[in-house]
């Protein structure tokens, strides 16, 4: 469902920039500067506040209360209004306003150049099928996911894969190739991922890196991150000294590592780091 679908109404603006922004408290506030004559609050299966929609003389516009909270003020100005209280799941929310900034970024971002080798799609597959086997239906994020080569694997196998990274041009590429799912992915910084995901039993990062010194903590934070979501991890890289210092990352959040040499391309995923929790 989209947006204005949950809503019922006919279109509809979300104030904040980006998906990012969703964290951001000054955004409830530039809602509340509309002279609204309408007014929608959304719910989720527990009555908490999900978004604010208000409707001025230009239209329909909505704040999301999915990653931080609703303010009294805003609570009061749906009050004052004398508005419409609508249901839905928090989860069919979310998948929604992630298919409206996918959309948003597929319309403003001009898409990278194609980067992925023909056969790469099913080398991660086998990969994959190799290290996990069969796991229908269980909900994977691909961190850093790029333009979706490692999201597109994931779904061929039937898992179902949320992915993120923080490159909109290789996410819009992915968008516009489909590989990458609207509704299922994000255009967020990995460091800071666990501010927007909940934990889910499977993760990969697919070519992590290069890592080099000067860039080790960034890695190692989205690493971290990664882990912190996930009860098992896939995690590849280029070299066997990048593998060696993912292993260390693992091993520094007590989980049980296992590290291999992935022979199936010379290039990508050659070495890959799977992390279990103990």
């Amino acid at each position: 469902m989209k947006v204005a679908e949950i809503l019922e109404i006919g279109g509809c603006r979300l104030v904040e920039p980006s998906f990012a922004d969703l964290t951001v408290d000054s955004y409830t506030n530039l809602l509340l500067r509309i002279v609204p004559d309408e007014a929608r609050l959304l719910v989720d299966e527990k009555e908490e506040p999900m978004a604010l929609a208000l409707h001025d003389d230009e239209g329909w516009h909505a704040a999301s209360f999915l990653f931080r909270e609703p303010t009294l003020a805003a609570i009061e100005c749906f009050e004052t209004v004398g508005g419409d209280i609508y249901q839905e799941s928090r989860e069919a929310w979310l998948s929604a306003v992630r298919e409206y900034y996918s959309a948003e970024l597929l319309e403003t971002t001009f898409p990278a150049l194609e980067d992925l080798r023909p056969d790469r799609e099913g080398k991660i597959r086998d990969l994959l099928d190799e290290v996990w086997g069969d796991r229908t239906g269980t909900p994977c994020l691909d961190c850093c996911c790029g333009s979706g080569v490692g999201t597109a694997a994931l779904r061929a196998g039937g898992v179902r894969a949320l992915a993120y990274d923080n490159d909109p041009g290789l996410l819009a590429l992915g968008l516009s190739k489909g590989r990458l799912v609207p509704s299922d992915t994000m255009c967020i910084d990995a460091q800071k991922a666990s501010r927007y995901i909940a934990p889910v039993p499977l993760g990969a990062a697919f070519m992590v890196g290069e890592i080099y010194s000067y860039n080790t903590a960034l890695w190692r934070s989205i690493v971290t991150n990664l882990l912190a979501l996930t009860d098992e991890a896939l995690i590849t890289v280029g070299t066997e000294e990048e593998a060696a210092r993912v292993q260390e990352w693992c091993i520094g959040q007590r989980r049980e590592t296992e590290v291999f040499e992935n022979r199936r391309d010379p290039l990508y995923d050659r070495w890959c780091c799977v992390a279990r929790r103990a």
